[in-house]
């Protein structure tokens, strides 16, 4: 079985879990080999990310990405102190989850999610809001204590369908979570609606009535303000956010919502800004942009990384280039004016 450790705090400022190889791959159709997989995985907690998010035991037929959800733990290095996650749709997900801990390649970490709206549910899950917490339920039993299990709520900050959600949805989605004992709950901000304001709003509000909740914050950046309601988030207490390189993710490929661009936050720019604000990730810097230059790598394209170009800001004293322009940067080359 593989240990966890509960409610350990984290040591950097911030903790940021890497979603680059679950949330980041389902959006693509590129099949990435077994292998690949656990070496990209493995580096990035070798980086410093003290959770990644590894795989998905999704049905293959709607999400094929995950058919190897199995092979790639099995290849997986473990490292200490690291929470490797795992998506789950169902109870089946979850004893696969189990057979694989018990087999001692399994996942320390699984996610189970509900929808704030009844549209999403019904897209994104085949169910009515109701029936998926009857199978959170069932999920949540059947995993025991084998896992540190996260509660995700998606489209907490409004949903393409039916438009604005109220507080007052995501409040009792929270309070659901912990009658079922799960105390870490994720706030999704699923096609990028949030803003810095309404995320201040929902997060003080969550601190003030359940204290005993460790917030995720996972933003995508739609509209081009993940950036901000992270900082908004953090200035209101929240310390553990999803980030994924390149801020690729989104819905399954075979899922089509938001305007088809719902891609996650960017794992380098947001270090980048947190380590410039004086907010430790914990994450090596010198091996940031390498691991971003990765991911392009895997994917064969240019990703959207903003800082993958310029390189990092140079008042961090980091010596790192960006990925055209080797030696000294070259303002004409990284296309920046002054």
């Amino acid at each position: 079985m593989i240990s966890i450790e509960r409610n350990a705090p984290p040591s950097p400022d911030v903790v940021i879990c890497e979603c680059f190889a679950r949330d980041g791959l389902q959006h693509e159709t590129t099949i990435l080999p077994a292998a690949h997989k656990a070496e990209l995985i493995d580096a990035f907690a070798g980086a410093g990310f003290m959770r990644v998010e590894a795989t998905s035991y999704s049905n293959p037929a709607i999400v094929p990405q995950f058919a190897d959800a199995s092979e790639v733990l099995r290849l997986l290095p473990r490292r200490p102190s690291v929470f490797y996650k795992a998506t789950c749709a169902n109870v089946r997900a979850v004893e696969r989850a189990l057979l694989d801990s018990e087999a001692g390649i399994g996942a320390n970490e699984i996610s189970v999610l509900v929808s704030a709206s009844e549209s999403h549910s019904l897209k994104n899950l085949k169910r009515t809001r109701a029936e998926q917490w009857q199978n959170i339920d069932a999920m949540v039993e059947r995993a025991g204590s084998a896992f540190r299990v996260i509660g995700t709520v998606s489209v907490a900050f409004g949903c393409p369908f039916e438009g604005r959600v109220e507080e007052a949805t995501v409040i009792h989605a929270i309070e659901s979570f912990l009658v079922r004992g799960v105390k870490w709950v994720t706030l999704g901000d699923t096609t990028g609606m949030a803003t810095p304001a309404s995320v201040s709003s929902l997060t003080a509000r969550i601190a003030r009535q359940f204290p005993e909740v460790t917030l995720i914050a996972h933003f995508h950046d739609t509209r081009g303000t993940a950036l901000a309601n992270c900082v908004a988030a953090y200035e209101a207490g929240v310390r553990y956010f999803d980030a994924s390189f390149g801020g690729v993710g989104g819905h399954p490929a075979k899922v089509r919502y938001g305007g088809g661009y719902t891609g996650n936050v960017c794992t380098e720019d947001l270090v980048n800004l947190f380590e410039t604000m004086g907010v430790e990730t914990g994450i090596d810097l010198a091996l940031l942009l390498d691991l971003a230059a990765r991911c392009e790598a895997a994917l064969d394209r240019q990703l959207n990384g903003r800082v993958t170009r310029s390189g990092l800001n140079p008042l961090l004293g980091a010596c790192m280039q960006p990925l055209d322009a080797p030696g000294s940067p070259d303002p004409s080359v990284r296309g920046i004016n002054g």
